[in-house]
């Protein structure tokens, strides 16, 4: 690239979708996919076969409690989060939510995505009046601790045996972010 060549930043885009349009589905689980080949799935080891990847997403969508967030970068999908409300029989959990099953495809990183989909589920969140935002990663997950970090959230204990990888446990990290207001929480103290 010359002196006079500039380079363009990436186009990112993050939203909340209640179908699939397009091509969508088919880059969602490609993306998925990438993610999971490169140790950063949410649940899978390995990508399962693509008609259980996409009965998987469609599925998503069908429950009323998830909310699903779409990142894009130069207009294809590239990751996604997901925000879990509390289920009508949770009265006491009503005012806490969680973050799941986030990541971004490997080919994807580094221009911010992963912020902004932690960002748009967290404001999801404060939108639905939430109070608290749960979540839980892999400790070998370590670029999505640094995000949690990073925006606040509190590292609050750690499961030594969380999962189990080729024979070999890995511990897991649960953390919480308290959405309300620095004020309001005082006055409740």
């Amino acid at each position: 690239m010359s002196v006079t060549e500039t380079r363009r930043s990436p186009s990112l885009s993050v939203e909340s979708v209640t179908s699939f349009r397009g091509a969508e589905l088919h880059e969602l689980c490609d993306a998925a996919e990438a993610a999971i080949v490169d140790g950063g799935g949410f649940g899978w080891l390995s990508p399962p076969p693509r008609p259980t990847m996409e009965a998987y997403w469609k599925g998503v969508l069908l429950v009323p409690e998830r909310e699903l967030f779409l990142g894009r970068l130069d207009g294809t999908v590239a990751g996604s989060a997901q925000l879990v409300h509390p289920s009508a029989n949770q009265e006491a959990a009503r005012a806490c939510g969680a973050l799941t099953t986030f990541f971004v495809a490997p080919w994807a990183r580094g221009h911010g995505l992963a912020l902004r989909l932690v960002q748009a589920v967290e404001a999801a969140a404060r939108e639905a009046d939430l109070e608290v935002l749960n979540l839980d990663v892999r400790e070998t997950q370590t670029r999505a601790i640094e995000i949690y970090g990073q925006l606040g959230f509190t590292c609050w204990g750690t499961h030594p045996r969380y999962v189990r990888i080729d024979g070999r446990w890995h511990a897991g990290h649960y953390y919480y972010k308290d959405l309300r207001p620095a004020r309001e929480d005082a006055e409740q103290r």
